[in-house]
């Protein structure tokens, strides 16, 4: 039997038809729906689009499987029907963000942003600089992510210490971050936006920060208190690097654009040559699973 799978563009079709078993079919976002929706049991939504999923439910009666082509899933849990499965891009861009990761870090580390402002002012601002060597990074989301950005941090002479949801071997429990963040130079998010890590970063514990330290989020905005962070920020006690804000995108008013010690991209952590095909070598692998009956690797079932 083969297994109809809703695809947003051309390069889902051409991935999936060599797929056994899987009959891709075009839509559009906004548009009406192919024919071929009515027996559709797969759906890969847009990657990142601004659409409501909602939209989509009620004209798919036989669906099954919404198969991201993202890592984040916040706008789909809570609004998918009862007996419809979601599953991620887990493993797609997280290579991408990690290296983004570790370029802030540098960049921070390095003073690059000091220097490229020297240059445009034609100064030849000569100092010592940190550096990311010997540094201590607490990575607060074990997953895929998590162990991408480790295996790239240990070559520049770094350690990295995991936190997820669940203390397991090698991994410490969120329940043991009060406790951990004041020991870091720096603490990176990389979780999912649930309601468990929604405001996980609050002013307590950004608190307890050591002086100096770097918060990295390449997560999603609102898992840090932007208010507090920009209280931490003008103080001068901490700085961060941020790929992501709350609000997002940040108004021409916002305090974060003239806060000092902050290293600020635009979410393009993940968005960089190749993302589109590394994200449907991973729909792939994931609908070729389920067209044989067999779960997604990637089902969310609320683990970081």
């Amino acid at each position: 039997m083969t297994l109809t799978v809703l695809v947003p563009d051309d390069l889902g079709l051409r991935v999936l038809s060599a797929v056994e078993g899987v009959r891709p079919v075009r839509y559009s976002a906004g548009a009406e729906l192919p024919p071929e929706a009515a027996h559709a049991e797969v759906l890969v939504p847009k990657f990142l689009q601004d659409t409501d999923p909602r939209e989509f439910f009620g004209r798919l009666p036989k669906l099954r499987l919404v198969q991201l082509l993202s890592a984040g899933a916040e706008r789909f849990i809570g609004t998918l029907p009862d007996g419809v499965a979601l599953s991620t891009g887990r493993g797609a861009h997280g290579g991408s963000t990690a290296e983004w990761a570790i370029g802030a870090l540098l960049a921070v580390y390095r003073d690059f942003p000091v220097f490229e402002r020297a240059r445009q002012e034609r100064r030849w601002d000569y100092h010592l600089t940190e550096t990311l060597q010997d540094k201590e990074v607490l990575v607060v989301g074990a997953g895929d992510l998590g162990e991408q950005f480790r295996r790239r941090l240990e070559p520049f002479g770094a350690t990295a210490t995991m936190v997820g949801r669940t203390a397991r071997d090698g991994v410490h429990g969120v329940a043991e971050l009060p406790e951990l963040v004041g020991r870091f130079d720096a603490v990176l998010l990389v979780v999912p936006l649930t309601e468990e890590t929604a405001g996980l970063v609050d002013a307590a514990l950004l608190a307890r920060m050591k002086d100096g330290a770097i918060l990295v989020n390449a997560a999603r905005g609102p898992v840090v208190d932007t208010d507090a962070l920009v209280a931490e920020l003008v103080s001068g006690r901490l700085r961060a690097a941020l790929d992501v804000t709350d609000p997002e995108p940040l108004p021409a008013d916002h305090p974060l654009w003239t806060a000092p010690g902050l290293f600020l991209t635009p979410h393009v952590a993940g968005s960089c040559t190749g993302h589109a095909e590394r994200a449907y070598a991973v729909v792939a692998s994931e609908v070729e699973r389920f067209a044989r009956g067999e779960e997604p690797r990637n089902l969310v079932r609320g683990a970081y």
